[in-house]
């Protein structure tokens, strides 16, 4: 199974951005420990991050016909991006939305989401642990 792995705005900046929030593993960290959840249930990964809309939506579109699964951490774009939706609805891939922290617990206009309704599952508030419990439900359909 070959997955992409999509991480949306300012998660680059793991390890300085809001540490209480999202704890202070940078994201090398987050890729290291990604690698290794694919590896752990024999997927094949390809973990992208950007900060800009349409590189994300390009990459969600350039999936179709070779990706079997999409792991997605919209960040901000969760709360913002139909064009996100509309690709993910698109493309039809099975797909898994990750949040590091539980974003029900915060500001009000992060509780709504515009992937949630595309995505088979939600993970959220488990940090790095979401990205492994999102492979391990698209490789092994573990809940």
């Amino acid at each position: 199974m070959k997955l992409l792995i999509l991480n949306g705005p300012n998660l680059n900046m793991l390890g300085i951005r809001e540490p209480e929030i999202y704890g202070s593993r940078n994201y090398a960290a987050l890729c290291d420990n990604i690698s290794t959840a694919a590896a752990e249930v024999g997927a094949e990964c390809e973990i992208f991050q950007s900060n800009h809309e349409g590189a994300l939506v390009d990459k969600i579109q350039g999936a179709y016909g070779r990706f079997d699964g999409i792991v997605i951490n919209p960040a901000a774009y969760t709360h913002t991006s139909v064009a996100i939706a509309d690709a993910l609805a698109a493309v039809a891939i099975p797909t898994v939305e990750v949040h590091l922290s539980d974003v029900m617990k915060r500001e009000s206009f992060r509780h709504h989401s515009f992937v949630s309704p595309i995505a088979r599952k939600t993970y959220m508030g488990l940090g790095f642990e979401g990205y492994r419990r999102a492979i391990r439900y698209l490789v092994l359909g573990e809940e």
